[in-house]
């Protein structure tokens, strides 16, 4: 374990730069066939069974995954991470359903651990009034490696063919890996792996604090709304707010440049104010609010006005994860930081799993103006948990 005192602490940056990049990697990675489907004749069919097998495997692996850190250090986890993705990449360039369901189950090996590893090696490196933004930063990796993917893979995949899109991506994580190895020997320290946890342990790790416990609750809606405006807001826009194609394409554009700047701007906020709990209520009433203006009314309000509010959702729906991490950082036990961030997020991924189903329902009773209405009262519930675990002052 590393030492905590101030003095002792390896450098803050590197180690921040390098669990960026396995994010962005992941993300990458996870992007990848859904961007050259075109090309590669993949149908919806077989890319929901690659996002199903994802987090089939991602679930477990960030809920059992704790243990595994504190044995081998941060940065081993991250090496494995972008081995995961090499293999993962070199399956799917194979093309058939088989392989990239097979690319699915590696890739969720990838996706599961890959944030409770930083959060183990970056709480260690970090001061307490600075937690909040540097988790924000490195949780820029999802958009980074979004919007490389957006604009890299497609040009790729036309020019050279889909095999060589997994091929780039596997060569970056190739060089992770490198990078990965390379800085472990700085941060290893001095590991004294903790007893093991049984599932009754790890269960307590998330329930025994109710501030811990809200948080894990309100993560599924939050998690929920933020992979809905991700995968369906154009069919939205189109649909029902009266966008063209290209207007909702660029609509949600402008949420994820909301998404962006959201991370990095909530971390200042929540690190300048002392103040995560209340920037994540602020967050949520944010969500709930656009959520329900988009989908009771977002039909009748003018392009500007429309654009405004969908960037509005970005910035909150899709900005809410670094303060949030920070958040169970400062709260868990100092020695099982890993283990109550894969347990936390296990709740996280369940809402992102069960998003899409609940959403497919709503929308063939209602509509997705409805569905997008239920979204919100659900994150509302979740912001209001927030508050009520926020009284709790119990020491952790």
């Amino acid at each position: 374990m590393i030492d905590g005192n101030a003095a002792a602490r390896p450098a803050l940056l590197p180690a921040l730069g390098a669990m960026t990049w396995l994010q962005a990697l992941v993300a990458l990675a996870l992007f990848a066939p859904g961007v050259v489907a075109p090309r590669a004749h993949i149908e919806v069919w077989q890319l929901s069974m690659f996002s199903c097998a994802v987090f089939a495997v991602g679930i477990p692996a960030s809920f059992w995954g704790g243990g595994f850190i504190a044995r081998v250090g941060s940065l081993r986890i991250a090496s494995l991470c972008a081995a995961a993705i090499v293999v993962g990449m070199a399956l799917a360039s194979l093309g058939s359903s088989a392989a990239l369901l097979a690319a699915g189950l590696c890739l969720g090996l990838a996706m599961g651990p890959e944030t409770p590893a930083s959060a183990a090696l970056l709480a260690r490196l970090v001061t307490a009034e600075r937690r909040a933004f540097v988790f924000s930063v490195r949780q820029t990796g999802n958009q980074i490696g979004a919007v490389c993917g957006s604009l890299a893979l497609p040009a790729i995949a036309i020019a050279f063919g889909p095999a060589w899109c997994y091929a780039a991506v596997a060569a970056l994580a190739l060089l992770a890996i490198v990078l990965f190895e390379w800085l472990r020997p700085a941060y290893a320290g001095k590991i004294v792996p903790p007893p093991k946890l049984d599932l009754r342990a790890r269960l307590a790790l998330m329930t025994a604090d109710r501030r811990i416990a809200m948080l894990a609750l309100a993560s599924m809606p939050f998690s929920a709304m933020q992979v809905s405006l991700n995968t369906v807001f154009v069919t939205l826009g189109t649909s029902e707010l009266g966008l063209s194609h290209i207007e909702a394409g660029m609509a949600l554009a402008c949420a994820q440049a909301g998404g962006l700047v959201g991370r990095l701007g909530w971390g200042y906020v929540a690190m300048r104010l002392d103040a995560s709990r209340a920037v994540l209520v602020v967050i949520g009433l944010g969500m709930a609010f656009c959520a329900a203006l988009l989908g009771l009314d977002g039909g009748s309000l003018g392009r500007t006005w429309q654009f405004a509010v969908v960037a509005l959702f970005g910035l909150t729906a899709s900005g809410w994860n670094g303060v949030f991490i920070a958040e169970i950082a400062r709260l868990a036990p100092q020695d099982r930081i890993g283990e109550t961030t894969g347990a936390v997020l296990t709740a996280s991924y369940a809402g992102l799993l069960a998003a899409p189903a609940v959403v497919s329902i709503l929308d063939g009773v209602a509509g997705l103006g409805a569905a997008f209405f239920a979204l919100a009262c659900l994150a509302l519930c979740g912001t209001v948990a927030l508050i009520w675990g926020g009284h709790d002052k119990a020491s952790t």
